[in-house]
């Protein structure tokens, strides 16, 4: 585990959020806005080199105190790296987590009968395995932290889900899309179970952004509307939080379009869903 950034202590009452998938893209964008909102951070990834880079940049820029963690989320050894880290309730030297971010994703694209068995494997594990296990990690230590008094800030997770698991069908992406809709149901179910407790769990459906995973879609095709600001994105996300919504769709454009699916004819959902993968 890299040492964290040197920088000076940040204030007592400083809240820490955990994010993975930092390096780039939307994991990224999230360390850098909740940076800005005067979070401590440990940002968890697979590169390390780019890690430590971003973490010495992102703690000199805002002056907060940053941890690189460079693990892979979809090995058992990365997980577990990752899961101790959400365990610490404050009784030693690492900081407690208030708000984890389930970012970290993959998507290979392809129908599912030419995927590999392997490439099926690695998804589920970093998409859903790895989001339950990090959750499972940090919940109940946030739970008991509000019930013992010690904490007044906000506490909970973010999970990064997809409109993808908002359609019918996903030809292409039929994994993905599944394995997105699972971390959709499965946050929600999870915010009315620790609502009770004033911890916050939300999770965000984004539609295309432009990130490093495409997922197969030729973004040529697609007009300009159809991508996201990854800023959009986090600010979004982190004020639904904020809020205690267990939901939200980033974006004017994909907010209108799930509300349609829910009436939309399935066939016609379908179709379209051919012409776009």
């Amino acid at each position: 585990m890299s040492e964290p950034a040197n920088t000076p202590e940040p204030p007592a009452h400083a809240p820490t959020a955990l994010v993975t998938g930092a390096s780039t893209g939307i994991g990224e964008e999230y360390a850098r806005r909740l940076a800005e909102r005067g979070f401590s951070l440990v940002l968890v990834a697979r590169r390390g080199d780019v890690l430590d880079t971003l973490a010495e940049e992102i703690s000199t820029r805002y002056g907060v105190r940053v941890q690189p963690l460079a693990a892979d989320l979809g090995t058992e050894e990365g997980l577990s790296r990752a899961v101790g880290r959400l365990q610490a309730d404050g009784s030693g030297t690492e900081a407690p987590i208030d708000l984890l971010v389930n970012n970290a994703g993959r998507g290979e694209g392809g129908t599912f009968t030419e995927q590999d068995p392997s490439e099926i494997d690695a998804m589920i594990d970093l998409n859903v395995r790895a989001v339950l296990h990090l959750a499972r990690a940090v919940l109940p230590v946030q739970i008991a932290r509000r019930k013992a008094g010690e904490v007044s800030a906000k506490l909970g997770v973010i999970s990064v889900s997809s409109v993808a698991g908002e359609i019918v069908a996903n030809p292409g992406g039929s994994v993905y899309g599944a394995g997105k809709k699972f971390v959709t149901l499965w946050s929600e179910s999870v915010a009315a179970e620790v609502a009770e407790h004033d911890v916050h769990v939300t999770v965000v459906l984004p539609g295309f952004v432009r990130t490093n995973m495409t997922l197969g879609v030729q973004e040529s095709g697609l007009p300009a509307f159809a991508f996201v600001p990854k800023d959009l994105v986090v600010r979004e996300s982190l004020i639904a939080w904020s809020a205690g919504r267990p939901s939200v769709v980033p974006g004017g454009p994909y907010k209108v379009a799930t509300g349609l699916l829910r009436f939309l004819p399935k066939p016609l959902v379908r179709a379209t869903a051919r012409r776009v993968w």
